[in-house]
This record gives C-alpha cells, sequence and structure tokens, in this order.
C-alpha cells in the first residue's frame, strides 16, 4: 500500500490511478489529520508527501514520523514544487529518502518507488546478523539500531548507510560508492545528499557517531572495533 499525501485534488488523483494502473494499491488524501488516520488503521509500505499544504506543511508531517518508532523506518519520497537547493536538503536533512520535483513524470515516479521498494525488500531478506561496536549495537534482521542500550530511530537510508559503512568496517568507501549502494537510481547531482545524511547518522548515534571517521577527498569508513 502507498499513501500520497497531496492537497491539490487533480494530482492526488491522477497520481492515484496511475499507481493503481502499475499494479499498486494507493490511496490519497487531502489533510494530514486524514493521513495520520489512515497510517493508524494501516501501515502504508511507502509513502509520497507533498511539502506545500494548507494546514501543516509536509516537512513537519515528516518530522513526525520519523519520531514515531513506527514509523521512523517508514520509505518516504517527498513531491515538492521547490527547486533550490536549500529546500531540498531541507527535506533530506528532515528524514526524507527522496525527493521529486513537480511537475513531475509518472514513469519517474514509479522507478523511484520500485527502486526504494526494492532496496527494502531486499533488505528484509538478510539473514540474521549483529554488529556490536564500543556502546553501539546493530541487528539488520531485526532492523534494531541501539546505543549504550537505548533505542535509536533512523531513517531508512541513514540505516542503509549505517549497515553499508558496518559491513565494510576499516575500509575507505567512496562517495561514488556510497551514492550508488544506497541511492542507486536516485543518485542525482545533489551534492550534499551524503554528507547530510551522515551528519544526521552521527547526532543520531551520539557517542558512537564518532566511529564514522570522514577521510577527506575520498568519502567515509567505520573505524569501531569488535563489530
Amino acid at each position: 500500500m502507498i499513501y500520497l499525501l497531496e492537497d491539490d485534488e487533480s494530482i492526488r488523483k491522477l497520481v492515484v490511478y496511475a499507481l493503481c494502473s502499475q499494479g499498486w494499491e494507493a490511496e490519497g488524501f487531502g489533510t494530514a489529520e486524514e493521513f495520520r488516520a489512515a497510517v493508524r488503521k494501516r501501515m502504508p509500505e511507502l509513502v509520497l508527501l507533498d511539502v506545500m499544504l494548507p494546514e501543516e506543511d509536509g516537512i513537519s508531517v515528516l518530522k513526525q514520523l520519523r519520531r514515531s518508532p513506527a514509523t521512523s523506518a517508514l520509505p518516504v519520497i517527498m513531491l515538492t514544487a521547490k527547486n533550490s537547493e536549500y529546500d531540498r536538503v531541507e527535506g533530506l536533512d528532515a528524514g526524507a529518502d527522496d525527493y521529486v520535483s513537480k511537475p513531475f513524470g509518472m514513469m519517474e515516479l514509479a522507478a523511484r518507488i520500485r527502486a526504494l521498494l526494492r532496496r527494502r525488500r531486499t533488505d528484509a531478506e538478510q539473514g540474521a546478523r549483529e554488529y556490536r561496536a564500543g556502546p553501539l549495537f546493530v541487528c539488520p534482521d531485526r532492523h534494531e539500531i541501539r546505543v549504550n542500550g537505548a533505542d535509536v530511530a533512523l531513517t531508512y537510508k541513514e540505516y542503509n548507510l549505517l549497515c553499508l559503512l558496518l559491513e565494510n568496517r576499516g575500509k575507505v568507501l567512496t562517495r561514488s560508492v556510497l551514492m550508488d549502494r544506497v541511492w542507486g537510481f536516485e543518485a542525482e547531482r545533489e551534492n550534499r545528499t551524503l554528507d547530510v545524511h551522515v551528519r544526521t547518522l552521527r547526532q543520531k548515534l551520539g557517542e558512537a557517531g564518532g566511529m564514522i571517521e570522514t577521510v577527506r577527498g575520498i568519502g567515509y569508513r567505520f573505524t569501531g572495533e569488535d563489530v
């Protein structure tokens, strides 16, 4: 099930129709309150979230999703008429997994949805593993991240980025490798996407965030021991 929060009725009907024609279940909502009520009844696989809403902006809705343990890892693609670097970074910084600027083509939107859902399924199919490094504990099979025993809520991309770094502990992963492995099709020309996610990941991991090392001019690596 894909949920769309979009106040423009014509766009909402068009997107829902197009998604259903692609074989997905989809439902659209015109207000944040209707959207939240639907999430409480049935958890979607992915959310398409308009930034510009009449009563409550999409960034605020996104932040609320990320604060709740039940929806903290829910894949979210932002739909926005804004196209400046600041607005894109604001959405990524708030926890969006991707963004699509209006006007957008339905083929592109469908491709982005498929890519995001495909990575989610791949992650869910991975065998049980556990990573431990100092105060950090990560179990990809159960999607558990804890620092000093306290649960940490990460976005889907932050989670994938952390797991990739853990899988390659001690190795320097270049920016291009990280962008390709984590963002794939969505690896656009936005230079700050990776840096924004690394910064927020470090902040959320607190004490454990220092184990993500910046290798200037190359990329990042995870330096924690006993993983």
